[in-house]
């Protein structure tokens, strides 16, 4: 299969998951969670007929903690997101809702300050960028030996570049879900964007590594190199990605509210960091080295 003729095919694919993710991002932006945005979040589940948000709400008002937004979740539960509630508040909240529906479930319960919220935010994308530093660093220094026909430099920048590919599409639809479903992102949102960093830069450096062993085991010409080492690693890459999928999807459907965006976020993730590490990372290699090929030949050819 010659996967590195049709790079254009890939490139254009991988234009419109990008192009069509930093619009959904700048259009919609993100949907914060209590864990960035600050603010308290309680689910109960009712034992018997769940009423309607409003009148839920309606229960608690003599409380006048003001701007509850009360939605429903699943069949039976009910989720109440307000501003910051101390507990003997949270207690007569509770309270409230017993003494009106009879038994009930306290599922969830979390309270977060506005500052520790944006004390969160700025060490999530402070963990995102050393990461992505990281990265190009260490693998410049694991491909320091390869200097031909490209750079070292230039293995660890693709690796970023891709690894940026991954995470961009998953938060671009998360800001698109976020505003036609309210889908909220939080602590466990960025933990799942660093491990499909982490999974997709796996993937991306055992098809790099490959063709770093055939560049000094084998000779002809570089594309050919590159395209017989995509063809060596494609299928244990496409296993390693369907068996970590089946798990993940898994723990979607069965795994219960509180992981369901985690997973969700899992599985965009691995199944465009796969995708972009067959016809992404290598393909790049080839146009870079292309690339250099035409600036060089531009810099030889006598000037008049």
């Amino acid at each position: 299969m010659n996967i590195i003729k049709l790079r254009p095919i890939w490139y254009l694919i991988s234009a419109v998951l990008i192009g069509a993710s930093i619009i959904f991002l700048a259009v919609f932006g993100l949907k914060e969670g209590i864990d960035f945005a600050g603010g308290s979040l309680l689910v109960v589940r009712y034992e018997s007929a769940r009423p309607s948000p409003i009148e839920a709400e309606n229960t608690v008002s003599s409380l006048n903690l003001g701007g509850i937004v009360v939605q429903p979740v699943g069949e039976t539960d009910m989720s109440f997101r307000l501003k910051d509630m101390d507990e003997a508040t949270h207690q007569k909240f509770v309270q409230l809702l017993k003494e009106k529906y009879g038994n009930l479930t306290e599922l969830r319960f979390d309270s977060i300050g506005p500052i520790i919220g944006q004390e969160l935010r700025s060490k999530s994308i402070f963990a995102l960028v050393i990461v992505f530093v990281a990265i190009m660093i260490y693998i410049a220094y694991t491909f320091r030996k390869v200097s031909v026909p490209i750079a070292s430099w230039k293995y660890g920048f693709i690796t970023a570049l891709t690894a940026f590919h991954d995470v961009i599409v998953p938060i671009g639809l998360f800001a698109l879900l976020g505003k036609l479903h309210g889908l909220e992102i939080g602590t466990s949102f960025v933990a799942a964007i660093l491990t499909v960093m982490g999974f997709s830069i796996h993937d991306t450096i055992v098809v790099l590594d490959r063709v770093r062993e055939n560049l000094q085991r084998t000779s002809g010409l570089f594309e050919d190199i590159v395209n017989t080492s995509l063809n060596q690693t494609i299928v244990r890459s496409i296993n390693t990605t369907v068996t970590t999928l089946l798990a993940l999807i898994a723990v979607y459907l069965f795994g219960g509210e509180s992981v369901r965006d985690f997973s969700l976020a899992l599985i965009i993730g691995i199944a465009v960091g796969a995708y972009s590490s067959i016809f992404i990372a290598a393909p790049l290699l080839v146009t870079w080295y292309k690339f250099d090929l035409k600036a060089k030949a531009k810099l030889r050819a006598p000037t008049r």
